[in-house]
């Protein structure tokens, strides 16, 4: 095959792809802005724009979740386009066969994977991050809670003067930073001592420093306090562990972050699955290609497209059970994080391989 009709293919399909992803894109952010505007609409500075730019944030993190039924759907939409205009008929006729003619999608998805492995997932990371200071700035100016409260995060720690109790309306830095906090201490006899009203919460070494802090003590007036040190337990990499989710941390950062986590003791099995499905997103999408091209090569006039069209979908929801099904039983500790990520990309190429050998060569 010419190196013309390649990138024609290949061209056909990452333009099919990316209309396919922005849509998406796009749909999704309207959900999810219309959402965020009906949660600050009491919120007297939160202004039209800052609110479309917070959830323009939060999204590319949503979407990587769907992008290999993105390569999927977009595979199979730009296979069969190519077979209702009878291209492929004449690809064939020229002595081109179907495994060279989904060669460019494959190589293709194996780019897109690469791309969006070692540099989309970094920057929807940090595009998170940088949403949830976005919305803790707009809830900052609501009132501070007082007392206890049902909702937020919740955290039992013990100091070197006795136990306390945190409570926060949200967390950032994967728990580093809490916000909108209300501590209750006691002493080593467990007896209540104090409690304490913050806007922020930073944790340092062997320490909690509590920004603005209000204390209230029983029998005695609130003393307000610039900052207040309060002695914990924790290190940073328990904290972590306890607040992060393996979406939150990059790419690049998960190796150390596991490292870390190892050597604090504490388990870091949700995070190398992360890193090792990471790793192997570019193989799942070009196994995806793999799949739709099984689907979706058959030529118009021999009718049968609407089943196949449905085929393709069903394959797309079974290995969403695959997928999720190893990913709890990774998390589980009861299979290695290493099968469970790669199991999935495995048996998508080699079901969309065997079928399309089927289909082709008998």
């Amino acid at each position: 095959m010419s190196l013309t009709l390649g990138r024609y293919f290949g061209t056909r399909f990452l333009v099919m792809l990316a209309a396919i992803f922005g849509g998406v894109f796009g749909l999704v952010m309207l959900v999810d802005y219309l959402e965020m505007m009906r949660r600050f609409a009491h919120v007297p500075n939160a202004s039209v724009l800052t609110i479309a730019t917070a959830s323009f944030y939060r999204v590319p993190q949503i979407l990587e979740r769907i992008l290999p039924f993105a390569v999927l759907v977009g595979a199979m939409s730009s296979f069969l386009a190519l077979s209702r205009r009878l291209e492929l008929v004449v690809a064939r006729a020229a002595g081109v066969s179907a495994w060279q003619f989904i060669a460019p999608a494959v190589i293709a998805a194996l780019g897109v994977g690469i791309f969006a492995t070692a540099v989309y997932n970094p920057v929807a990371a940090v595009l998170h991050e940088q949403s949830k200071w976005m919305e803790a700035e707009l809830s900052g100016h609501a009132p501070m809670r007082r007392g206890v409260t049902g909702s937020g995060i919740w955290l039992r720690q013990r100091g070197a003067d006795g136990n306390s109790i945190i409570n926060a309306a949200s967390s950032r830095e994967q728990g580093i930073l809490l916000n909108t906090v209300t501590v209750f201490v006691y002493d080593l006899n467990n007896r209540f001592m104090e409690r304490i009203e913050a806007t922020t919460a930073k944790l340092e070494q062997g320490q909690w420093r509590l920004e603005n802090a209000r204390v209230y003590a029983p029998g005695n007036p609130p003393v307000e306090r610039v900052a207040y040190l309060l002695s914990t337990n924790l290190t940073a990499e328990q904290v972590q562990e306890t607040f992060s989710t393996p979406e939150t941390v990059p790419f690049w950062e998960l190796p150390e972050y596991i490292a870390r986590a190892e050597n604090a003791g504490l388990s870091a099995s949700a995070f190398q699955l992360q890193y090792q499905k990471l790793l192997s997103r570019p193989f799942l999408l070009g196994g995806m290609v793999f799949l739709a091209a099984a689907f979706s090569l058959r030529f118009f006039r021999m009718g049968g497209v609407q089943k196949m069209v449905l085929g393709g979908v069903g394959s797309g929801f079974l290995f969403y059970i695959v997928t999720k099904l190893a990913d709890d039983l990774s998390k589980a500790e009861l299979i290695n994080p290493l099968v469970a990520a790669w199991s999935p990309a495995a048996m998508t190429g080699l079901a969309g391989f065997l079928a399309l050998l089927y289909l082709e060569d008998g």
